[in-house]
């Protein structure tokens, strides 16, 4: 289904290995191993002490795969070893899934698993980090901790509090243990992963958007959790818990912002607060996946967790501009012309070819997926960082449309795929650009599958370009 060598991820082999298969992945594992230990001269005891937990987690793979009788294809055995080895190469994992331009298709698909929530830390561990960072006993500041936490990630995990002096409930982000020593010894082996270790920045992050929305005017429309910098350490960050409902559920956003709100309006807010961000902001959230964007009872829009930013020059903004304009009369080959302009041309480029491909690329868009999902969660149980609104107090029920996300994945990489066959080679923010673009084109489907985003008055992407720089 999907052209230009774009294949689904690598599963288990399902056959015996050859004696050259075999021989082969033997010989890339000891190329891993005598890496490994390259670099544990290089970096001192504490790289010892990190080749030691390397050689723990190779050994123990490759237990499983013995007692299993097989071995995964490369892709898949990596992203199993990245996991073991922990944070920092799931970090890199993630920068591998996020960077199609740079690594090949099988390990670019493979590796959004690693995007996933990861196995959370025992909430002992997680108490002792907040007391130490804070100095004093947690009860001093906080009137409650959720001991069962909201979520858990490669790096950080996220548990609902509330504070004791003002009653307000928060999130508490923590920076996990071990993570700081384990990245000063890996990164001088995977030092790529540095641009995706976001946690120390992300208030910094949040206070930018934040200026954005004040000095916009957008606070009225969209907003993002208040930093309690007071509270918050290299490794703690304590914010405002917001409470919403997804883009993804048209039900849930009815419910919670009310009926006399409009979802499509919602949704043009959005759409306006973001693509402004890209523009004029000192970043702009480059994870809106439906997680990340919540719908507040009061209608506005909260962006939440900024661990993935991105930022777009004016002189990229103008050919993003002639990009959203040819979408809007659905004009391939001004299309082809403006993404070649945003990426770096190896050769003459063939016009009319690359825009015979865009168009099949944007039909087999017309064409992905979507499957609506009603699930019942236990009393009070929350999503994520949002609540969903139940009735009666009893279970809560959600009505949601279920895009396949590894049919988006993998919709992504094959159009950063149609640009390299064509010698165009996109810079890493722009994919960060279009992904977030494919989010918002599920969310217009959901909320407002009649608005003709490009071609609206109401979305504001025009008006923008005009007044930063653009055309």
């Amino acid at each position: 289904m999907y052209g230009n060598g774009v294949n689904g991820a690598s599963a288990s082999s399902s056959r015996p290995m050859t004696a050259a298969e075999v021989q082969q992945r033997t010989e890339q594992l000891r190329e891993l191993v005598q890496e490994t230990i390259r670099i544990t001269v290089s970096t001192g005891p504490r790289g010892i002490f990190r080749a030691m937990q390397a050689a723990q987690s190779v050994a123990g793979l490759a237990a499983e795969y013995l007692q299993a009788g097989a071995v995964d294809a490369p892709p898949v055995f990596l992203r199993k070893l990245f996991e073991k080895l922990g944070a920092t190469y799931i970090k890199l994992g993630q920068f591998i899934a996020s960077s199609p331009s740079l690594f090949p298709d099988e390990y670019v698909l493979e590796f959004q698993k690693c995007l996933d929530k990861t196995e959370p830390v025992p909430y002992a561990t997680i108490e002792r980090i907040i007391e130490q960072e804070l100095g004093q006993p947690w009860g001093n500041v906080f009137s409650s901790i959720d001991p069962v936490p909201l979520a858990s990630a490669s790096v950080a995990q996220v548990h609902a509090a509330v504070l004791k002096d003002s009653n307000k409930q928060v999130v508490i982000k923590v920076l996990k243990p071990g993570v700081e020593d384990t990245l000063t010894t890996d990164l001088s082996f995977v030092y790529l992963c540095s641009r995706f270790l976001e946690f120390l920045q992300e208030a910094t992050h949040y206070q930018h958007f934040a200026t954005f929305l004040d000095s916009r005017g957008y606070r009225n429309i969209a907003t993002t959790p208040f930093i309690y910098k007071n509270f918050s350490s290299r490794r703690i960050l304590v914010m405002e818990r917001l409470v919403g409902a997804p883009l993804t559920d048209l039900s849930a956003v009815r419910r919670v912002a009310g009926a006399s709100r409009d979802p499509e309006q919602v949704l043009i807010n959005a759409l306006n607060t973001w693509f402004a961000s890209v523009m004029s902001a000192d970043t702009f959230h480059a994870d809106v996946h439906a997680g990340n964007l919540l719908v507040l009872s009061d209608g506005r829009v909260a962006f939440i967790d900024f661990g993935i930013v991105g930022r777009i020059s004016p002189v990229t903004w103008r050919a993003v501009e002639a990009l959203i304009g040819s979408m809007a009369l659905a004009d391939y080959e001004t299309m082809a012309r403006a993404l070649a302009t945003i990426g770096a041309c190896s050769t003459d480029v063939d016009y009319s070819a690359f825009a015979r491909d865009l168009e099949a690329f944007f039909a087999e868009l017309e064409q992905i997926n979507s499957s609506l999902v009603v699930t019942r969660g236990p009393p009070g149980a929350d999503g994520g960082w949002a609540r969903m609104a139940g009735g009666g107090g009893g279970a809560a029920m959600s009505a949601s449309l279920e895009v396949d996300q590894a049919q988006l994945n993998r919709l992504f990489v094959q159009l950063v795929r149609i640009g390299e066959v064509h010698g165009v080679k996109f810079p890493r923010e722009f994919g960060l650009f279009l992904k977030q673009l494919l989010y918002f084109d599920r969310y217009t489907r959901i909320l407002a599958p009649s608005l003709q985003v490009f071609n609206d008055d109401r979305i504001q992407t025009r008006a923008i370009g005009v007044q930063y720089g653009g055309m």
